[in-house]
């Protein structure tokens, strides 16, 4: 038996959102927008939802969201969240654009304090030396 806690389930990052991935390991969030009419796209598809534009590239975002809704897991889905309960998974709505919503974990808040519309911030939480994820946590 290994004395090493559980890895972590790794993402598979593929052309579209290797650059989300990329970002976050510098500690930046990076959302796709299409070139053309400016529309933020999340998750990253191969052409803008709006316009039918391909060109689509990543662009910085501010971090900025409220919490648009939650649920508390209370129970692990896997050895490497055993000790991470309870924690919340969340969708983040981003200040960029209405219904620009973002799947993570708020972090930093007990769960009993979160209220729809909560403002929040991302922060980053380097998991493992190959996986940074964005989380969010209340704003300062």
């Amino acid at each position: 038996m290994s004395d090493q806690p559980p890895a972590p389930p790794m993402p598979v990052a593929d052309p579209l959102t290797q650059f989300f991935w990329d970002a976050a390991k510098q500690h930046e969030l990076r959302i796709q927008r299409c070139q053309a009419c400016g529309t933020y796209i999340h998750p990253p598809r191969p052409v803008c939802r709006v316009c039918q534009s391909t060109d689509l590239a990543p662009e910085r975002v501010s971090g900025r969201a409220t919490l648009y809704t939650w649920t508390v897991a209370e129970q692990a889905f896997g050895p490497y969240f055993a000790t991470k309960l309870p924690y919340v998974y969340a969708t983040v709505e981003l200040a960029e654009q209405a219904g620009l919503r973002v799947i993570t974990n708020v972090v930093d808040v007990p769960w009993e304090q979160l209220r729809a519309g909560m403002a929040l911030e991302v922060a980053f939480d380097d998991v493992t030396p190959e996986l940074t994820l964005p989380v969010f946590r209340p704003a300062s």
